[in-house]
């Protein structure tokens, strides 16, 4: 993450946090066009369009206070998804079990991508069962990108939560 990005995501997490959601993620796009906002709710409730409009607005004006980014960009304020990216340490516990794809910054064993069962977390590493069967071992400090991979088992789950949420309202 680049100072720019860490400073924006200082400025925003407060409002975000008092809100009652959580930051998952802060990026700008290739061109610098687009500052991305990803956030859940941090009693981990389905997230609707409204949540996503509101807490956009509050940042809008956070950010139009403070002025992080030079020059103009399009606040896009937005949920991560079924197949979420994997960017806290704890997404990799909470989404054990799951099949995800992580990239690296360098190679670990020869490799630089790998997909399989996520099995967490181990002393600072993400833990994966790859397809072969065998266990990777993966540090959180060199992992570039990662994401769950859209599964019946993922959607199964995500289709429950909603269901759960329905039922609670």
């Amino acid at each position: 993450m680049t100072d720019i990005l860490r400073r924006i995501e200082d400025i925003v997490a407060p409002t975000i946090v008092g809100m009652g959601f959580e930051v998952v993620r802060v990026a700008m796009s290739r061109g610098g066009g687009t500052l991305q906002i990803m956030i859940e709710p941090a009693d981990g409730r389905p997230m609707d369009v409204e949540d996503c409009a509101n807490v956009s607005r509050a940042l809008s004006a956070v950010l139009d206070v403070e002025d992080p980014i030079p020059g103009a960009y399009t606040l896009e304020v937005s949920s991560p998804g079924i197949d979420r990216p994997l960017t806290r340490e704890k997404d990799y516990v909470r989404w054990a079990g799951h099949i995800a794809r992580v990239e690296t910054l360098e190679p670990v064993e020869g490799k630089r991508r790998f997909k399989g069962m996520l099995l967490g977390l181990e002393n600072g590493a993400v833990r994966l069962k790859l397809e072969d069967g065998k266990e990777a071992l993966v540090p959180l400090s060199i992992v570039s990108r990662a994401k769950l991979e859209l599964t019946d088992a993922l959607l199964d789950e995500h289709r429950r939560a909603q269901e759960g949420a329905e039922q609670a309202h």
